[in-house]
């Protein structure tokens, strides 16, 4: 599955949030931006994304993931560490 594929079905699941999406094989980095995770914990915001790509984790498309998961004011305060 394309990065792009995986993308947009983050993207289309999840309301107002932006996706980043490498793959390796059938092993996937993910990013995901929204203020959809607003006051949640990680598992929480976990199960969003797991939501979102459910069927293809069950069908083997997708075999791994690794996710990171902000809000927006987090991604900000993140991008600011990076440089």
């Amino acid at each position: 599955m394309e990065a792009a594929e995986v993308k947009a079905l983050i993207e289309s699941a999840i309301d107002d949030a932006e996706a980043n999406v490498e793959v390796q094989g059938n092993s996937y980095q993910v990013r995901v931006v929204g203020d959809c995770f607003e006051g949640l914990n990680a598992v929480k915001k976990q199960q969003i994304v797991y939501r979102a790509l459910g069927d293809q984790i069950a069908d083997g498309t997708i075999h791994a993931v690794t996710m990171q998961l902000y809000t927006v004011a987090e991604w900000q305060k993140a991008k600011k560490l990076m440089l």
